[in-house]
């Protein structure tokens, strides 16, 4: 392996600043010099440190109407991602939830996967997706025979790559139950310097920051709060969004895409954010943290890695409105501290994700080659 690797870094698609983009962030700015491919990139909706890399896009940047229906090429994904040409690497690293895992590396080169999660459609959330609820019975029906498909090649292109490395434990247990491989766990990055209280004073407000998407339970944050006569604002763009507007009333607050300067600011006036749904990690709940605010959070998946009851948050059992009424009305009740709540959060820095990502990107880099496969 030479002194100075060449390095490609691939993603799914480039569409807003989730936290899937603040890993890739971190990595863009560690290895100014790699190659980033992605699916789709949307321009100026990333930050400039990956802007900077220029990214190589795949030909659905340039299928009909992509910028806004990207996710409905979801079938030409498996053979698009394997078109990338990454025979002049010596280290591909992909950042995936989808399918930036499933691309073809050289015989030669090391293959370093960050996995926020294994194909979330594919596998265990296929009805939130599409289910008969979703797309009615028979659409559903005809989808199913794909997905399966999908799943299957998901499984089986599991093998190229060299390191998992998972965003929570969580995410390392799907990785070991749909792939059969083991990973090792590097919680992703907060900008906790940015990302901290000041002395606002919190507002009667609840909020989430989230993806418009089907598996983030936004209905149930809409309904609990409607049960309890709260109001609710909602950070972020997806295509659930018409459906979320029609079940709202008056008390919600569609915000759409915002700054990190005025995300923060309703991060650091909410009562508390929320976390409906079963999240790989869940990045939003930890940047409200970091400002001292608490969470009501679902009592599954990430959340369990970042939220202690009654310190920085609230656990809800069930995914229910009703369950999430209480959750919110226990918050309510709970003076929490938000010094204590900060500490919590300050676990997940910049500066750790990006220590922790580098040791085991060296470490594959320098293990032997029967040794670098979990």
């Amino acid at each position: 392996m030479s002194a100075q690797p060449r390095i490609a870094l691939v993603h799914d698609w480039l569409t807003g600043m989730r936290g899937g983009e603040k890993a890739l962030e971190v990595l863009c700015e560690r290895y100014p010099k790699a190659t980033l491919f992605t699916l789709f990139h949307a321009r100026g909706q990333v930050s400039a440190q990956i802007e900077r890399l220029r990214p190589r896009r795949s030909v659905v940047q340039w299928l009909p109407m992509a910028r806004r229906y990207y996710r409905q090429y979801l079938p030409l994904f498996p053979f698009v991602i394997e078109q990338f040409d990454l025979d002049a690497y010596d280290l591909v690293i992909s950042t995936s939830h989808c399918a930036a895992k499933s691309v073809v590396v050289p015989g030669r080169g090391r293959h370093l996967c960050y996995c926020h999660s294994p194909m979330r459609y594919a596998w265990d959330q296929y009805s939130a997706y599409f289910g008969p609820e979703r797309l009615g019975r028979l659409r559903s029906r005809a989808v199913r025979p794909l997905v399966a498909a999908l799943a299957r090649w998901d499984a089986r292109t599991a093998g190229r790559v060299d390191r998992f490395v998972a965003n929570s434990r969580h995410v390392a247990r799907r990785i070991g139950r749909y792939y059969n491989r083991r990973a090792a766990v590097v919680y992703p990055p907060v900008d906790t310097a940015f990302y901290h209280p000041d002395d606002t004073t919190p507002g009667d407000y609840f909020l989430m920051v989230s993806a418009l998407v089907p598996y983030k339970r936004i209905d149930v944050a809409i309904q609990a709060c409607e049960m309890l006569g709260a109001r609710l604002r909602i950070v972020g763009q997806g295509p659930e969004h018409a459906r979320l507007r029609s079940l709202a009333g008056d008390q919600v607050e569609f915000l759409g895409r915002l700054p990190d300067e005025q995300v923060r600011a309703q991060y650091r006036s909410a009562a508390a954010v929320l976390l409906p749904g079963e999240e790989d990690f869940g990045i939003a709940p930890v940047e409200a943290q970091a400002c001292g605010r608490p969470v009501v959070a679902l009592a599954r998946g990430g959340a369990l890695e970042t939220v202690e009851p009654g310190v920085s948050g609230i656990l809800v059992a069930q995914d229910t409105p009703e369950a999430f009424a209480d959750g919110l009305e226990a918050a309510r009740r709970t003076p929490f501290d938000p010094a204590a709540i900060r500490t919590r959060a300050l676990r997940f820095s910049r500066e750790r994700f990006a220590a922790a990502i580098e040791a085991h990107i060296q470490e594959t880099l320098g293990a032997p080659a029967e040794a670098v496969r979990w």
